[in-house]
């Protein structure tokens, strides 16, 4: 039986929990109505955010709540 883990933050080894999400874009890849999600813990939110907004890909952060609200890619 494989056990499932907890949303986990997607800075490189990083394992722990997730309280922010980081939706995202490439424009020159995705419609601009498409997002992607980078989940982070609350250490690695402002540099996972800052990689992203250097490239013009942060769209928006918010609040990780639950697995069922999220739209995890």
């Amino acid at each position: 039986m494989v056990e499932e883990l907890p949303p986990q933050c997607s800075a490189k080894g990083c394992r722990a929990p997730a309280a922010w999400q980081l939706l995202w874009n490439n424009p020159k890849l995705h419609t601009p109505e498409y997002r992607k999600t980078w989940l982070a813990c609350p250490d690695h939110r402002v540099s996972l955010g800052a990689f992203l907004e250097a490239r013009s890909f942060l769209r928006e952060v918010t609040p990780f709540v639950s697995s069922e609200d999220a739209r995890i890619s």
